[in-house]
């Protein structure tokens, strides 16, 4: 399956987190808290044809992304979405 960040296409692996994918790819994601819903240092926008998409966010990362100061409605934290076949092509930008 293959993700789109920033109109650029990577591979990526169904069960794999949207981090992990741009981690490996050296992309400008850090994810200091690794997933453990502790910063927003993974913030991404996800396309809006792909929002209504993604497993809702859980109330914590809700309050992650009330700290970030350029959150948008389909404002996500790369370390919570969990790639799946239904989510090949999935498209996000880098705030």
């Amino acid at each position: 399956m293959r993700v789109m960040i920033d109109g650029r296409e990577w591979a990526a692996t169904a069960g794999e987190r949207l981090l992990d994918v741009a981690r490996r790819n050296g992309l400008a994601l850090e994810g200091t808290c690794n997933g453990d819903l502790a910063c927003a240092t993974c913030h991404v926008i996800v396309a809006a044809d792909w929002f209504d998409r993604l497993t809702p966010a859980r109330e914590e990362e809700e309050d992650m992304l009330d700290l970030v100061a350029d959150a948008r409605r389909t404002s996500r934290l790369a370390c919570q979405i969990v790639l799946t076949p239904a989510l090949d092509k999935l498209s996000v930008s880098l705030p």
